[in-house]
C-alpha cells in the first residue's frame, strides 16, 4: 500500500512580478515547462479594506522594497485586478498548471472564488478572519488551504471546528508554517507536521507545508514527515527589488525540489520480498556460497 501521498508542488508568485502581467506570465510558464510544479499561486487584496487609513498613507517600512511613495501606493501597484487575474487563470489552463490565489480579505475571497480556482489559500496573517471563512465555507465549493504561522494551537482548533461545523473539514489542507523572511531553520519547527496530522490528519482533506527557509533539504524532510502539500516562494531572481524574492527559490531551485520529492516518494516504500528481482543478479553473481 502507498502510505506516502503524491506531493504537490505549489511555486508561490505571490507579488514577485512587480506588477507586471507578462513577468507574471514567464514565471508560470517556467514554473510549468522547467521546474514541473504543479501549481502557481498569486496573492489578492482589497487594500483600503485591509489598511486603515494611517496604514495606507504611511511610507513603506523598507523604501528600498518600495514601489510608490506610500506603503498603499506600493500594495496598490503590485495588485493585479480581476480582470487579470482571470487572464493568468486562463494562461494556466492553456499550458496545463494548476492556478490558485491567496485571498486577505472579504472582497477578495468573493472575487477569486468568482474565478472557481482548484483551490483558495488563506495565509496565516488572515486565518482569524472568521467573517472571510465562514463566507468561504458556504459559497466556495473548492478546496481550501490555510497556513498555521502566528497561529496558537487552541486557534488552529478554533479552524478546524468551524470547517467542521461547515462540513467542509474534508476540503481543508493545513499548513505547517512559520511567518517570517527568511526563517532561520532552528525555527522552521518541523517537528510541528506530526502534531497537525495526529491531531487532524483523518479531519482534514492534506497537511501542508509552507518553507520560508534558504535552500529544498528541509521541504523533502517536511514531506518525508507527511505533508504532501509543499509550497514554496518562487521568483526569477532573488536580486530583484521586493521583500519576498530573498526568501524566494529561483528556478533551478524549484526545479531541483520537484525532481527531489518525486525521487523519494517513490523511494517511500517496503521491500515487497526479501530478494528484489534487482538484487537477485546479483546475490548470484556476488553472494558466498560455500559452506
Amino acid at each position: 500500500m502507498d502510505t506516502y501521498k503524491k506531493p504537490y508542488v505549489i511555486a508561490e508568485i505571490g507579488c514577485n512580478h512587480k506588477g507586471d502581467i507578462n513577468i507574471a506570465k514567464e514565471l508560470i510558464k517556467v514554473a510549468k515547462i522547467f521546474c514541473n510544479a504543479d501549481a502557481v499561486k498569486f496573492q489578492k487584496r482589497n487594500n483600503k479594506e485591509l489598511l486603515t487609513e494611517a496604514q495606507y498613507n504611511e511610507p513603506h517600512p523598507n523604501p528600498a522594497n518600495s514601489y510608490g511613495d506610500t506603503y498603499g501606493a506600493h500594495r496598490e501597484f503590485l495588485e493585479f485586478n480581476l480582470h487579470q487575474h482571470g487572464e493568468l487563470k486562463a494562461f494556466c489552463e492553456e499550458i496545463g498548471i494548476d492556478y490558485s490565489t491567496s485571498v486577505w480579505d472579504l472582497t477578495s475571497a468573493k472575487e477569486i472564488a468568482s474565478l472557481h480556482p482548484k483551490f483558495i489559500k488563506i495565509p496565516s496573517a488572515c486565518n482569524n478572519n472568521i467573517k472571510m471563512l465562514e463566507w468561504l465555507c458556504k459559497n466556495y465549493k473548492g478546496e481550501l488551504h490555510i497556513s498555521t504561522g502566528m497561529t496558537t494551537k487552541d486557534e488552529i482548533d478554533d479552524l478546524v471546528s468551524l470547517f467542521k461545523k461547515h462540513n467542509r473539514n474534508k476540503d481543508l489542507v493545513l499548513y505547517n508554517c512559520t511567518s517570517g523572511y527568511p526563517v532561520p531553520f532552528e525555527d522552521v519547527c518541523l517537528l510541528d507536521i506530526n502534531i497537525l496530522k495526529e491531531k487532524y490528519g483523518d479531519d482534514v482533506k492534506h497537511i501542508g507545508f509552507s518553507g520560508h527557509h534558504l535552500g529544498i533539504a528541509v521541504d523533502i524532510a517536511a514531506f518525508t514527515l507527511g505533508a504532501n502539500i509543499i509550497e514554496r516562494h518562487y521568483t526569477l531572481d532573488r536580486t530583484w527589488k521586493g521583500t519576498d524574492h530573498a526568501a524566494s527559490l529561483e528556478p533551478m531551485g524549484l526545479r531541483k525540489l520537484s525532481r527531489d520529492l518525486t525521487a523519494v516518494h517513490d523511494a517511500l516504500n517496503f521491500k515487497s520480498k526479501d530478494i528484489l528481482p534487482i538484487e537477485q543478479e546479483q546475490r548470484d553473481k556476488l553472494k558466498n556460497k560455500k559452506g
